[in-house]
């Protein structure tokens, strides 16, 4: 079974496009649009791969990825950043908060699937064609 993958976003259209892409390819998707329901959504469902925003009403993403990373189980989770802050050193300030990727925003649709995938293991990947995107 492909990944159960969390997005936590506050940005609506960023949000959508991201679990379309995700949905396309096979992966089972929960989105959150906030800190908080992000880590209540993390803590019920255990996703396989987290993508979380920084900039985020009511927690923001590093305040999410400390209490992600002080979790025995979540802390084995892909964080992965998805973020607009993409001046020089932000990439190194958001993995030394805990997060084991940074993705900028805008993201890049042509890649962004196959590039996330690299953080899951194998038997976690979609197998090709089992996405609406591999069907077209």
């Amino acid at each position: 079974m492909a990944a159960l993958i969390l997005i936590a976003e506050d940005h609506a259209d960023s949000l959508a496009l991201m679990g379309y892409l995700l949905q396309a390819h096979g992966y089972r998707v929960l989105s959150a649009q906030d800190g908080e329901v992000a880590l209540a959504l993390a803590f019920r469902a255990h996703p396989d791969l987290i993508l979380c925003d920084l900039k985020m009403p009511k927690l923001n993403g590093y305040e999410v990825a400390r209490q992600l990373k002080e979790d025995v189980l979540l802390r084995r989770a892909p964080l992965i950043a998805v973020t607009a802050f993409s001046m020089p050193g932000d990439r190194e300030k958001v993995i030394a908060a805990g997060f084991d990727g940074y993705f900028s925003k805008p993201i890049d649709v042509e890649r962004f699937v196959a590039e996330l995938e690299h953080y899951l293991p194998i038997e976690l990947r979609a197998p090709p064609g089992s996405g609406v995107g591999d069907r077209v």
